[in-house]
């Protein structure tokens, strides 16, 4: 076994995969609310290492390369992003911790997108997908009436015509890490991690765009490209020796 050709091909791996997260992390900079993915890994273990039986043997200088790098699962950047006014009356950013609740497919889902708008029934729903509701802290639909004044307050109570009619929940769960991206701006949680409340406050007309550095991400994106082609050219000059052993050197005269 070239043991070479199989830690390049490790590398490989692994580059492809965090030059797709860092891709959709770019292309993600400007949507609201978004929380940028983390890639990680891991120095994955010789085969001896993984077999640990005893009696088995492995060349001692061979053993101290490792067995390439592994990937992990992403994680999910909470870092608070830049907030931005809008003047829209509906719109929401949360400023510390915490998500909105939206009901999305029958299930609760955490955003930190705040772009808000009314339906046709008075029902408050995310403006970038509309049948998505906002939930209460109460995890209920929220529903407002047409016209007249609307405001909303730091701990998220609503007041139309000075009236309040509505509290926004802003959620955590308890392990932060479990969150996951499901597209958009919506993140999926256990159902072993119950909803608890927050202690971010609501900035009314304000929304909180991608805590994502594009100029960060674009650099992490060409370096990662210049180790793919490392890689792959490790792999083909290990090839172009392989060919050469076959051919040449194991010809019989």
């Amino acid at each position: 076994m070239i043991y070479g050709l199989y830690l390049s091909a490790q590398g490989l791996i692994a580059n492809s995969y965090r030059q797709d997260v860092l891709a959709n992390n770019l292309a993600n900079s400007e949507t609201v609310g978004f929380k940028r993915d983390l890639a990680f890994f891991r120095e994955r273990p010789t085969a001896m290492q993984e077999r640990r039986q005893p009696g088995d043997w492995s060349d001692p200088i061979q053993e101290q390369l490792g067995g390439g790098l592994l990937a992990q699962a992403t994680m999910v950047d909470r870092s608070q992003g830049e907030l931005e006014n809008t003047g829209n009356p509906l719109d929401m950013a949360i400023e510390g911790e915490g998500y909105f609740a939206v009901m999305s497919g029958g299930q609760t889902r955490l955003t930190r997108d705040g772009r808000m708008m009314t339906d046709n029934t008075g029902r408050l729903i995310l403006a970038a997908s509309k049948n998505n509701p906002v939930l209460d802290v109460n995890g209920k639909p929220i529903f407002l009436q047409s016209g007249g004044s609307t405001l909303i307050s730091q701990d998220g109570t609503i007041t139309q015509d000075g009236k309040a009619v509505a509290r926004i929940g802003v959620f955590k769960i308890a392990d932060a890490d479990k969150l996951q991206q499901l597209g958009g701006t919506l993140l999926g949680f256990p159902d072993s991690s119950p909803l608890q409340p927050a202690n971010g406050l609501i900035r009314n007309e304000f929304v909180e765009r991608a805590n994502v550095d594009p100029t960060s991400e674009l650099a992490g994106l060409m370096d990662t490209q210049r180790l793919l082609e490392a890689n792959a050219n490790m792999i083909r000059y290990q090839d172009t020796t392989l060919q050469r052993l076959v051919n040449d050197v194991g010809k019989i005269a």
